[in-house]
């Protein structure tokens, strides 16, 4: 294994590289896919489109040896790249070390995505806690903002550029998860609220399957919001109690709705990990995040808000 690398270790292995060129990126990520195919391990390569076509073209022909995916699409939604990503290749090769190259933040990010994006980072080191995996995260130091940088350096516990491999001395990923716990901002404008129990959860998925046709959501679209919304909805009317609140609004990009409870989400896990397939609930969050293109949430002893956002057809055109 290259020194860029680091040497073997049980259990997970967590890096972020910064790089500012082609050849920085790829200076560390094809030695590292190289050493994990001379290793006999799974790699697999989840980064922008662009970052992909480069590392693909540098490694060169490898077979199924090494997976691709566009993290673009992959990790539209932050949420879903821990179950559906990272975890679901750990436990397609389950018995073996894996290696993954993850890019989840990347300049053109939203200001309403990256705290989601950062959240996700730190939460990686205690979702594979224990896992057999190694997890290089690149980052582009050039485009990216320092803000990012500083921030990468708390959720990495070793950092990678072309100076060497050394220790983060700023690893914190606890302070970047409650750092980013915080109100979100209030809509311009709700075209929809309502008061809901459990007597009334039918109404919450009319009204929610309404306004996805009304926004122009293509036809899956208009199946999958209502879903994950009605899954929220039932856990908080179960879980908090009383009644609760749906709010729903629309942006220049995106159809939002809100669900707000009395309940406190007091695991910053929830929803981030694939539940096991013999488990009973806890399917819930990660459901709507499968179904989301962007999932925030602020929740406290005082209550819980989630916000879901679904991309409008005309955002994307």
């Amino acid at each position: 294994m290259s020194a860029r690398t680091g040497p073997p270790a049980g259990g997970l292995v967590h890096e972020g590289l910064f790089y500012t060129d082609a050849a920085s990126l790829l200076e560390t990520t094809v030695p590292f896919i190289q050493d994990g195919l001379a290793a006999g391990e799974p790699v697999l390569v989840a980064t922008p489109g662009a970052q992909l076509a480069l590392i693909r073209a540098a490694v060169g022909p490898s077979g199924d040896a090494v997976r691709y995916a566009d993290m673009t699409e992959a990790g539209r939604n932050p949420g879903r790249i821990i179950p559906w990503v990272l975890q679901a290749f750990a436990d397609k090769h389950a018995g073996r070390r894996v290696r993954i190259i993850g890019e989840p933040i990347w300049a053109g990010r939203t200001d309403q995505e990256y705290p989601a994006c950062a959240q996700h980072e730190a939460s990686i080191n205690w979702a594979l806690a224990g896992r057999e995996v190694t997890v290089l995260c690149p980052y582009d130091a050039g485009r990216l903002e320092p803000g990012v940088l500083a921030e990468a350096r708390c959720t990495h516990p070793v950092l990678v550029d072309r100076a060497g491999r050394r220790p983060s001395g700023g690893y914190a990923p606890g302070d970047v998860v409650s750092r980013h716990n915080k109100s979100l901002p209030a809509p311009d404008e709700v075209v929809a609220t309502l008061r809901y129990d459990l007597e009334t959860l039918p109404r919450v998925r009319r009204v929610v399957a309404d306004h996805a046709t009304g926004a122009g959501l293509d036809g899956d679209r208009i199946a999958d919001l209502p879903i994950a919304v009605t899954e929220l909805a039932t856990n908080s009317v179960a879980h908090a109690g009383g009644t609760d609140t749906l709010q729903v609004w629309l942006t220049g990009t995106h159809l939002v709705c809100e669900i707000h409870d009395d309940g406190w989400l007091a695991d910053p896990l929830a929803g981030r990990l694939a539940p096991a397939l013999d488990g009973i609930g806890g399917r819930g969050l990660v459901i709507v995040h499968a179904l989301c293109d962007l999932v925030r949430v602020h929740t406290t002893a005082a209550g819980t808000t989630v916000r879901l956002h679904m991309l409008r057809e005309e955002a994307t055109a």
